[in-house]
């Protein structure tokens, strides 16, 4: 086996990995996350999460994490601590919201 073909096949390999890593990751919360979160104060938070990292049900057409399309998706949302979701400002001049916006 040449260099190249080593080099190529390592490359390959990590590229593979990383794709089913991520679509490992960005499958539905189960009851018990849910549960989780709202044990530990946590609320949805919409219209805060950046591109990719909402915690879930990012609006019509996505259904799971990491689905949210831009930055601060209005109908995308993540969890965060109780009360302090609507002190959230954004770069857009808005608020965190506790309803898709």
């Amino acid at each position: 086996m040449s260099a190249k073909t080593a080099i190529t096949s390592l490359v390959l390999a990590s590229a593979l990995s990383g794709a089913l890593a991520t679509l490992a990751s960005a499958g539905p919360m189960t009851d018990g996350e849910k549960a989780a979160a709202t044990a530990a104060r946590k609320e949805k938070c919409f219209g805060v999460a950046l591109k990719g990292q909402n915690d879930c049900a990012a609006g019509p057409g996505t259904t799971c994490q990491g689905t949210s399309t831009v930055d601060f998706q209005g109908n995308a949302w993540k969890f965060v601590q109780a009360g302090t979701c609507t002190a959230i400002e954004l770069p857009n001049g808005k608020h965190g919201a506790l309803a898709s916006k």
